[in-house]
């Protein structure tokens, strides 16, 4: 076996091994960084079991940095959680619509989506796996969530300008034409702190591009506990969650992160692609015309953004594997990267391949978990209806 197969080999294990709590002004919960709370707060977390909530968008194949960002992560929790723990993971339709979809493309997406959750890990029968829109709980809570809501704090909401610069392909904010901007796009941090009260989510892994949108979860959750009657706060302060992967760019432009919206298909690698184009699109992104091989996010994005993606099939530091490539060209690199990511995608591939045509297991398990998702939140709406006088 080679050195890099053996490296592989590692990582894959590695998403079912423990790791370690650090302690200090920041914490390590099984790998995943989360910041600190006060010392009430961490106490009571200690003695009830986690809440993990956490949704993707069914908008197009994920690509490489949904795998290595989110989907891979949210297994590794999964692995990781104690049984007393909580797992939701939901396919967020309604987000999709804050843009304009074909029904008909959306409504494969859906599937596809959830036959992607399948593929890379998850276990309907440990998480609760689910598509938002089959459960109405959600909705209503982000009506009574946007009652209570101050327009100033949304409108200090950056993703909204960032989602509709991606739509139209802008280089950047500065160019979104704000006329375009709808009340769902700008509203949807509310449905999204809703999709997580629900269940009174105690942890939430989502992107660094999201922390904006817990912290106003966070902010909702507090004004109503604040304003409600009851004899204890309902709603929890949920953590954000923040996975250790670097972000993975573009392909084509390391200046931006990979997307499913960006217009050159050569820019990002999906789970869906064959053997022989990732090849072509890793012996295709740019780099630089320097020799040797060093780690510079700011000198060398576009090295840089092959190291991190070899690093993190790897579960290795990109530093150190720079090191490794010090004498040697991009042409190395490339074709390690290559290798790498085929051994990481093979299998979700076929497994996505196979699961997507079974439809009634695909309707059979969204069914269920939809289900089990309103048995909880069903909970949780009861006591918002009373506490707000809806009853």
């Amino acid at each position: 076996m080679s050195p890099l197969h053996r490296q592989l080999q590692h990582r894959l294990t590695t998403l079912s091994s423990p790791c370690r709590i650090s302690r200090g002004s920041k914490s390590l919960v099984r790998g995943f960084q989360i910041g600190a709370a006060p010392h009430d707060q961490a106490a009571e977390r200690r003695a009830r079991p986690r809440v993990v909530f956490s949704g993707i968008q069914p908008t197009g194949t994920p690509h490489l940095g949904n795998l290595l960002g989110a989907l891979l992560n949210w297994v590794k929790l999964q692995r990781e959680a104690t049984p007393e723990d909580q797992l939701l993971y939901s396919i967020v339709g309604w987000h999709a619509l804050t843009l304009p979809q074909d029904p008909k493309a959306l409504s494969a997406a859906r599937n596809d989506m959830l036959a992607v959750l399948l593929a890379v890990g998850l276990d309907p029968k440990r998480s609760i796996i689910f598509h938002q829109d089959e459960n109405l709980h959600h909705a209503e809570l982000a009506w009574i969530l946007n009652c209570i809501t101050p327009m100033g704090k949304l409108r200090r909401m950056t993703t909204w300008k960032s989602r509709l610069a991606a739509s139209r392909n802008a280089r950047d904010d500065s160019d979104v034409d704000e006329s375009l901007l709808n009340a769902g796009l700008f509203t949807y941090p509310v449905l999204q702190a809703a999709d997580i009260l629900a269940y009174r989510a105690t942890h939430v892994p989502v992107g660094e591009d999201q922390k904006q949108h817990i912290e106003l979860c966070r902010d909702l959750a507090d004004i109503f506990n604040r304003t409600s009657k009851g004899k204890r706060p309902l709603f929890p302060f949920p953590e954000h969650v923040i996975t250790m992967s670097p972000r993975i760019l573009s392909l084509k432009d390391p200046s931006s992160k990979m997307s499913k919206s960006a217009p050159d298909l050569n820019s990002r690698i999906l789970l869906t692609d064959s053997s022989a184009q990732v090849n072509s699109k890793i012996r295709g992104a740019v780099t630089d015309s320097t020799r040797g091989i060093t780690y510079d996010p700011v000198e060398r994005p576009g090295a840089t953004n092959l190291l991190n993606i070899l690093a993190a099939c790897e579960d290795s530091k990109p530093e150190e594997v720079a090191m490794r490539y010090v004498d040697k060209g991009h042409g190395d690199l490339k074709a390690d990267v290559a290798e790498a990511v085929e051994e990481l995608i093979r299998g979700p591939r076929a497994e996505f391949e196979r699961l997507r045509g079974e439809k009634d297991y695909l309707a059979s398990v969204a069914s269920e978990g939809a289900e089990k998702a309103r048995q909880l939140s069903e909970v949780t709406i009861r006591e918002v209806r009373a506490r707000v006088g809806l009853v």
